[in-house]
């Protein structure tokens, strides 16, 4: 078995430190540090010497606290990570930040820890932030919590206040279902059962802090079955080499291993794993690798190699965990991206189920999510995700919210459940919504053509003509969504498609909420068009027609020169082809009608649609059984 870190053969360990400010996480962290002799020289000499200018005695949170000034002056700070080890274990601690203006730094931490070490004050008891961060740990996957109880010096050492408080703590925790609760009354000043026993209470019969460390059992943090291989990049060497490069997230790798292919399908076998330049004869989680296959599969980044005995879920519909991050409120069917394994696909909040009062871990009913808050939601995607639950693979359960437009994280995400994708048209998780069942549908009137064909134009004169009858609309033009929801694509054919799709994908959002959707895009290739047709469903196609020769003479924004100076490579119509429409709804040929006949045209096949729809709908609910 390949270990994570080579050629160690004691444990890892790697966990997380919680509690709110003041609780003294700082100086316990320094505490464990120091007594177990994992403080460089040098690095105590520092602190010596600054703890004698001012405080004359020995101040051991200043051992982590390298970013107090960075957080004195408002400057975000992100998770410290420090190593030491014993000669039982090795271990890594995750310091996050106590204040609750950092919580997304302390989901940062919780997403890869272990074991939860949860710091309170004795004075103060549970405060709300002990209930955050011990929440947001169990939501991340943290089932083993060490609770500390600090600070017991300044309580003169009194057992019950120490008993009451874990009393106090096993009630809230109850619903949090974890495997594992184990308390320790500490002083981390003054060393108090942090490396060795202390002498101060007697009454508490348990090990110190550093023995609880070592001795925990690890032994189920690591799945090798049920193979997850997200590919982050494809290697190119030579004429026939190709490599797949990306992280194990769940299982195991070796030559000969059979391996099903996503979204594919196809099924094939592992020929070669490599490390750099090493071969292996096996490699697990979370190693990263690069592995060859013995046939040629067409493979890209987002895709994966999964077990073909226990795939993952194929879904764009599924439930959600989430923990709010940015200051700006959380918006329903708003196109944000959603980061996922090695993609990132544009998808939409559905729905808002219910938040959780952190006090009382009940499920209360409110409008959106705001800074900090945690909720339970729907969300849709534009494509399908390979996932499975968080509960069983964190990194294939996990996923973050990013808003296109400032590339702000606004929320980390846990999958609860998935539908599978061949279901997907008749899912509804148990709720009865217009905005899956369709009751309003709009209609999304899709506009191709070469550049300078006349599509903006057109929709622009076809919006004016629908808005002064009353008509609810939203037009979405190619080139602006370029701009923002698909500014992170190139212009190879599968950047191209992939941002048709999305422009589809919004258009569906609109157009089952009731609106008619104006979209002008070039959208050059038949078959993603089509994909499109199909996702939406109210689907107009209109094809604005012109010759390349008048296409090229109008060129308002001076594309075709630049291609024909060989400056923009794979322009539509110059060097790659535009592929027109078979049968479209209605045809525009703008080199030999006039703007009116074209918007009278198209506005006249929209009326004739949506009232075609009306009574359909009508019939449908006549003849459907009472």
């Amino acid at each position: 078995m390949i270990e994570p870190f080579y050629g160690e053969s004691k444990d890892w360990l790697r966990f997380l430190t919680v509690g709110s400010v003041d609780d003294g996480k700082s100086t316990l962290i320094g505490r464990l540090l120091y007594d177990s002799g994992g403080v460089y020289e040098d690095q105590l000499t520092s602190v010596s010497k600054y703890s004698e200018m001012q405080n004359n005695w020995l101040d051991l949170s200043l051992i982590t606290d390298g970013l107090k000034a960075e957080r004195e002056q408002g400057i975000t700070i992100d998770v410290a990570y420090r190593y030491f080890s014993t000669q039982k274990r090795n271990f890594i601690i995750a310091d996050t930040p106590g204040h609750e203006q950092y919580t997304r730094n302390m989901a940062t931490g919780a997403s890869t820890a272990e074991l939860a070490v949860l710091l309170a004050d004795a004075r103060l008891g549970i405060l709300p932030q002990t209930k955050r961060h011990a929440y947001i740990a169990s939501m991340l996957g943290i089932d083993r919590f060490i609770v500390a109880l600090n600070k017991m010096d300044l309580v003169g050492y009194s057992s019950e206040i120490y008993e009451r408080f874990c009393k106090d703590f096993h009630q809230f925790c109850a619903p949090l279902r974890l495997k594992e609760v184990r308390f320790i009354p500490v002083s981390a000043l003054e060393g108090d059962n942090v490396v060795i026993k202390s002498r101060h209470m007697p009454w508490y019969q348990g090990p110190p802090l550093l023995t609880i460390l070592e001795t925990i059992s690890t032994a189920e943090r690591r799945n090798f079955h049920s193979l997850r291989f997200p590919i982050q990049n494809v290697i190119r060497s030579g004429k026939d080499y190709r490599g797949y490069a990306g992280q194990i997230a769940r299982g195991i790798l070796e030559p000969g291993q059979a391996v099903i292919t996503l979204p594919s399908m196809q099924r094939t076998k592992i020929r070669q794993v490599t490390l750099y330049t090493r071969n292996l004869s096996e490699a697990s989680e979370p190693l990263s690798v690069t592995v060859t296959l013995a046939d040629h599969v067409d493979l890209g980044r987002g895709d994966m190699l999964a077990d073909p005995e226990s795939m993952p879920s194929i879904s764009r519909l599924f439930q959600a965990n989430l923990i709010w991050l940015s200051e700006r409120q959380m918006r329903t069917s708003f196109p944000y991206f959603i980061k996922h394994t090695t993609q990132t696909v544009c998808g939409t909040i559905v729905r808002l189920r219910h938040a959780i009062d952190i006090h009382t871990l009940e499920a209360i009913e409110i409008d959106s999510l705001g800074p900090n808050d945690i909720g339970a939601v729907e969300i849709e995607t534009h494509k399908p995700l390979f996932c499975d639950t968080y509960e069983t693979n964190r990194t294939t359960g996990g996923f973050l919210i990013i808003d296109p437009l400032t590339n702000e994280t606004m929320a980390a995400g846990m999958i609860t459940r998935t539908q599978p994708e061949v279901e997907s048209d008749a899912y509804d998780f148990n709720r009865s919504s217009s905005v899956i069942s369709g009751e309003r549908k709009g209609l999304t009137v899709w506009f191709t053509g070469l550049s300078g064909s006349g599509k903006t134009t057109i929709s622009k004169a076809v919006c004016t003509e629908l808005m002064a009858r009353g008509l609810p609309l939203e037009m979405l033009d190619g080139d602006i969504v370029r701009e923002h929801l698909s500014r992170d694509l190139g212009f190879s054919k599968a950047d191209r498609d992939e941002n048709i799709r999305r422009i589809g994908f919004v258009a569906k959002l609109l157009t089952r909420n009731g609106t008619i959707v104006l979209v002008a895009a070039i959208s050059p290739y038949r078959s993603v068009r089509n994909e499109v047709r199909k996702l939406i469903g109210g689907f107009l196609e209109v094809h604005v027609s012109a010759p390349l020769a008048i296409c090229e003479m109008r060129d308002p924004k001076g594309l075709y020169k630049k291609a024909r100076a060989g400056e923009l490579p794979g322009f539509t119509g110059i060097d790659d082809p535009y592929e027109s429409p078979i049968a479209p709804e209605v045809l525009c040929s703008t080199d030999k009608e006039t703007l009116k006949e074209c918007v009278d045209k198209v506005v006249g096949a929209i009326m004739k649609t949506l009232a075609d729809r009306t009574v359909q709908a009508v019939s449908g609910r006549v003849s459907s059984p009472k």
